[in-house]
C-alpha cells in the first residue's frame, strides 16, 4: 500500500506533494528570515521588527501543509509486527483499523482547528508586536487540516477494499512491505 498510484490517484499524490512543497517554501522563507535576523544582530544592522510574529503566522501553515502528503503516502510511523506474524489478511485488517482510527483522530483535530480559528476571528486576535490578524492564517491552516479528511478517507477505503478482497480470496499472499 505504499505506492499511491496503485489506485490510479496520481493526481492526488501530485496535489498533496505540491501542497507540501508550498509548506517547504514557507519553511525556507522562515529560514532566510532567521538567517537575516541572526546576521543583522551580529553585524549590528537593523533587525526584523516583530520577527517572532511572522513565525506565529507561517509555521502553522508550514506544518499543516505536510499532513495531506504524509497521510496519502502513509509515511507515518507504524509498527507492523503483529500483522507480519499473522499474515497478509490480518495485516490488511490491522492497516484498515489503523486507517479508520487515524481518520477519526483527524476529524477531531480538524474540528478543533476550526473552532479555535473561529474563536481567533471572533476575538480579533493578532500577533503581539506587528498586530497582524491571526484568523486568516489559521483559516488556511484549518482548510489544510480539513483537506486531510477526504485524503485519509480515500486511504481508509483503499485499505478496506484490500482487506475485503484478501478475506474473500482463498490464497494467503505475502505481506506487502
Amino acid at each position: 500500500m505504499n505506492s499511491p498510484s496503485v489506485d490510479g490517484a496520481d493526481w492526488l499524490d501530485q496535489v498533496t506533494q505540491r501542497l507540501a512543497l508550498v509548506g517547504f517554501a514557507g519553511l525556507w522563507f522562515m529560514g532566510m528570515m532567521i538567517f537575516y535576523d541572526g546576521a543583522a544582530r551580529h553585524l549590528g544592522a537593523p533587525r526584523i521588527a516583530g520577527f517572532s510574529d511572522y513565525g506565529e503566522l507561517v509555521f502553522p501553515v508550514v506544518i499543516a501543509s505536510c499532513f495531506p502528503a504524509g497521510l496519502w503516502r502513509q509515511s507515518n510511523v507504524t509498527v507492523r509486527v503483529l500483522g507480519t506474524v499473522l499474515g497478509a489478511k490480518a495485516n490488511a485488517w490491522f492497516e484498515t483499523l489503523a486507517a479508520w482510527v487515524t481518520l477519526a483522530f483527524f476529524v477531531v483535530l480538524a474540528w478543533q482547528f476550526v473552532l479555535m480559528t473561529a474563536d481567533y476571528g471572533a476575538a480579533g486576535r493578532s500577533t503581539g508586536t506587528v498586530a497582524l490578524a491571526l484568523a486568516p492564517w489559521w483559516w488556511v491552516t484549518s482548510g489544510i487540516m480539513l483537506l486531510c479528511l477526504p485524503v485519509q478517507g480515500l486511504v481508509c477505503l483503499r485499505w478496506t477494499r484490500r482487506a475485503w478482497r484478501l478475506s474473500a480470496s482463498t490464497q494467503t499472499p505475502a505481506v506487502a512491505p
